[in-house]
């Protein structure tokens, strides 16, 4: 059977799967819209963690990312992964023994103001858009291609298929869901890297057989013929990096702690019944993860390689199927300079002859290694369950936010249950075409897209939380000053570097001391901290009442 064939199949198993899932655990209660019920498995728990956790970006755009910035890709690694961490560790015991169903729930009540509510509101909407516009695009590249759709028809058939299930579920619906999808997605990312890792070294292995030698009898090891293959070309040796230490540490940082500033993650921790169970679906969850990023890397090279191979220097007129079927998609871009019928792919702008989007890496790696249509096909659907699972998360954290935060907590404390279920339904359903529209027309490509989220959230969501659970001083004055302060200047520095909305785009060589957008995080929060500090103490004391709810949220809840 031909890719497509079987992509029809399997995806249309997988989508029958999640629309009968959501149909079985339809929300009859805001609470099970909300939180699930409060009554999920650690288990299902830890899976659906790591199915939100693995978003687009996890799985279709890491690998790729890492494969053409080689080294320097290390800084997603580390940040998103350190990021969970930080959150499982750090924050989430103290926000789950809170017990609120959102983050502008914590901030609402701990900062004792209806307007930090409301601020925190739309510094979750502005972060949770950004992110899911990531997951849309995401959507719409696996459906271009292998469906032969236009991305844009690709990306209105995600939204109908999460909309269905995030709107008639909630996270009931969404957390049984994500359990299915971890598994289609974790089987689709792993399936393939073992293939290629015993085609290319001989060892399955992906882990082991990146740093092996390869199968082809010259002794030499993979890594070592990727730097080759490399610097022939003009670029840097794939294992150096370019970054600068400020950057890398700034990027690093910026993923952590917007990592521990999700909302859509941290309310993860209040679906389960108890604080252990918490506990226990935090390691379960990390286990999970840790599969595929512990993957990723050698995918990257293994992909990395075969394209070089593959297109480096070669006829055009005798490229492989999935070239031009890519090509179709506009992911790919051919323009034959010299007119000589060769692919020319060097570092040199002026004569480098071939665009590839670093979207495509993980999603082609199967067809340029010549691996059965079956596995292809199989890498298409995770590539939608990954992207699907987090867009239905960030949906919920949408709704969630209209609903309970800004219409039952400000507008009207007075609304019914089923009013308010209404209200967190259709603010679903406006989310996704918002979200849709972002996914049509992306600032860039998915991993830097949800990069720009991450430090969205580090400039705004992170010192609120952390100061309001570590540091009693902190007041209401100094909290909205601290986010608005924080996001705005993170928004400022985005548009300006990174989407080019102020004016021509800036050079790298005017970026603020050195760091780019994708790190600028890390300095917005700064700032959000120490203005957050400074108007505090500026201004007067919290209430005594504050003191001492903090006192009770610092108090570790007894393991029953």
């Amino acid at each position: 059977m031909s890719v497509q064939l079987w992509t029809y199949i399997i995806v249309g198993l997988t989508f029958a799967l999640y629309i009968f899932i959501a149909i079985k655990s339809k929300a009859g209660s805001t609470k099970e819209f909300y939180v699930a019920g409060g009554g999920v498995s650690p288990l299902a728990n830890g899976m659906a963690t790591a199915a939100d956790w693995m978003s687009a970006a996890s799985f279709i755009s890491m690998a790729g990312i890492i494969a053409f910035s080689g080294y320097d890709g290390s800084v997603y690694l580390m940040g998103w992964t350190g990021g969970y961490v930080l959150l499982a560790l750090l924050l989430a015991p103290y926000l789950r023994k809170f017990g609120k169903f959102t983050v502008p729930d914590f901030i609402g009540d701990r900062y004792y103001s209806q307007s930090a509510r409301l601020v925190a509101v739309v510094c979750a909407l502005i972060v949770s858009f950004t992110y899911v516009a990531g997951q849309m695009r995401g959507v719409g590249i696996v459906f271009s291609r292998f469906l032969e759709v236009d991305i844009n028809t690709g990306v209105y058939i995600g939204m109908a298929i999460v909309l269905f299930y995030a709107v008639l579920g909630g996270m009931k619906g969404i957390t049984y869901t994500q359990v299915a999808q971890y598994c289609v997605l974790i089987f689709a990312f792993m399936v393939p890297a073992f293939f290629i890792s015993f085609q290319m070294t001989g060892n399955p292995i992906p882990q082991f057989g990146m740093g092996s030698t390869v199968d082809d009898g010259s002794g030499q090891y993979l890594l070592e013929k990727l730097n080759n293959l490399s610097t022939d070309l003009g670029f840097s040796a794939y294992t150096n990096g370019e970054k600068t230490v400020a950057d890398v540490l700034a990027i690093t940082l910026a993923l952590m702690v917007g990592t521990a500033g999700l909302p859509h993650v941290i309310v993860r921790f209040f679906t389960v019944k108890r604080m252990r169970d918490a506990r226990k679906s935090v390691g379960l969850a990390l286990l999970f993860i840790a599969l595929l990023y512990a993957t990723a890397p050698a995918i990257a090279v293994f992909a990395k390689t075969n394209l070089i191979e593959t297109v480096s220097n070669k006829p055009y007129s005798e490229m492989p199927g999935w070239f031009k079927n890519w090509e179709n998609t506009g992911l790919i871009k051919f323009n034959d300079k010299n007119n000589d019928g060769l692919i020319q792919y060097q570092a040199s702008k002026n004569i480098n002859e071939l665009e590839i989007d670093n979207d495509i890496m993980v999603l082609a790696n199967p067809e340029i290694a010549d691996l059965p249509a079956w596995v292809i096909a199989l890498v298409a659907a995770g590539g939608l369950a990954a992207a699907l699972s987090t867009a239905a998360g960030l949906l919920l954290v949408i709704s969630t936010s209209v609903s309970n935060d800004l219409v039952k907590k400000i507008i009207n404390p007075s609304i019914s249950e089923k009013s308010e279920l209404w209200t967190a339904r259709i603010s679903a359903s406006f989310a996704v075409l918002i979200a849709g529209y972002f996914g049509i027309n992306p600032p860039d490509f998915v991993a830097a897209v949800v990069a720009l989220a991450f430090g969205l959230a580090a400039a705004s969501l992170f010192p609120a939380i952390v100061l309001g659970i570590f540091f009693k001083r902190i007041n209401k004055q100094g909290a909205i000053s601290g986010m608005l302060a924080g996001i705005s200047l993170m928004l400022f520095y985005m548009m300006k570097y990174k989407l080019g909305w102020l004016g021509e785009m800036p050079d790298k060589s005017e970026w603020w001391f050195g760091i780019s957008p994708e790190g600028f995080g890390t300095i917005a929060m700064c700032v959000n901290f120490i203005v957050s500090i400074i108007v505090s103490y500026l201004t007067s004391k919290p209430p005594k009442e504050i003191y001492e709810m903090v006192e009770t949220i610092r108090v570790p809840e007894s393991i029953k």
